[in-house]
């Protein structure tokens, strides 16, 4: 597998919230596909932390500023960081999200960082990436570091912002979004704008990036398979229902495979384009029967009776109660 990290999640529970062995089980914790976590994941450097497992180097201090700002006030903050040479260093940046969710356990809470992590000063709330959102730009993509949600926020409200610095290893790959726009949503000229318009860091996509075959579409930046047909149950079903109903391709062997599986929320996440919405996906992406919300096999660390959902019109990662009716499944495998 490409260009997708692990969860993080190693533990396996029902539709109820219970822990269960995870042999079997069809979830996030029993495939656990993605590269894994190197050990140790962070190393310690001055007052930055290097994550080995993307290469980027993040402020030891998780809130440099102290206070919460606006999105235009997180990227000229960063920006005289720069003209400081703030610890040696002048390419500071705000994350894009893409970025900022790989530092997310979903094994943890309050912080959703992964164990034994170095981070001080932590705040349990709301942080600006540079990635605008699409589906109105005069919102950017912030993660919540209480549970790992993300979703998008108006771009004068204030909340906190964590710098990173360095272009990564290959692991993430870019968001899509290839404009850049001011705090009221206005089209504007990308260098030196700060954003993720400006930079596009992340692996490049592959051109083309889909390849489609007759039941299932290949995804060569990830090198994941994914059914062409993006509602396999034809309705919406609770999260354990969804477990089944994958299993049932498995015993079908659909499409000459028999490891179909829920895909975790990352391997979700990996197919939105940060620079399209309804649906966020690349273009030419050759898929049939989108729905808004997708069950994944991550359950939510937070509270256990509830899943990871991919909101496919905006983007968003979010959670749903595993109890309801009220997402739709779309089968994942590896080549």
């Amino acid at each position: 597998m490409k260009n997708i990290l692990i969860t993080g999640q190693n533990r396996c529970y029902d539709g109820e919230g219970s822990e269960i062995p995870c042999q079997g089980s069809g979830q996030d914790g029993d495939y656990g596909y993605g590269f894994p976590w190197p050990e140790p994941r962070f190393t310690e450097q001055n007052q930055t932390v290097i994550d080995r497992a993307t290469g980027l180097m993040w402020t030891k201090n998780a809130n440099l500023h102290e206070f919460p700002v606006t999105w235009q006030e997180a990227l000229t903050a960063v920006a005289v960081m720069n003209q400081r040479k703030f610890l040696g260093f002048s390419d500071w940046r705000l994350p894009n999200r893409r970025e900022l969710r790989s530092l997310m356990s979903h094994q943890t809470r309050k912080p959703s960082l992964p164990g034994a992590h170095p981070f001080e000063n932590i705040f349990m709330g709301w942080y600006w990436t540079s990635t605008t959102a699409d589906i109105n730009p005069a919102y950017a993509w912030y993660v919540h570091l209480e549970g790992a949600r993300m979703f998008y926020g108006r771009k004068d409200q204030y909340y906190l912002f964590w710098p990173v610095r360095g272009a990564g290893i290959g692991v993430l790959p870019r968001t899509g979004q290839r404009y850049c726009y001011d705090g009221s949503g206005k089209k504007i000229p990308a260098i030196g704008s700060g954003q993720d318009g400006e930079y596009r860091y992340g692996s490049p996509w592959p051109d083309p990036r889909f390849e489609k075959n007759k039941d299932t579409v290949h995804d060569r930046l990830t090198d994941l398979h994914w059914t062409l047909h993006a509602d396999i149950a034809g309705q919406r079903v609770d999260w354990q229902q969804a477990l089944v109903a994958v299993e049932q391709l498995n015993k079908d062997c659909f499409a000459g495979f028999n490891r179909w599986r829920l895909p975790s929320i990352n391997e979700l996440e990996s197919l939105i384009d940060c620079g399209t919405h309804n649906p966020a996906l690349p273009v030419n992406h050759h898929f049939t029967s989108l729905r808004e919300g997708y069950w994944s096999s991550t359950t939510s660390f937070f509270e256990t009776d509830w899943a990871w959902v991919l909101y496919l019109e905006k983007g968003a990662c979010g959670v749903g109660h595993k109890a309801g009716r009220n997402f739709f499944v779309w089968p994942v495998c590896d080549g």
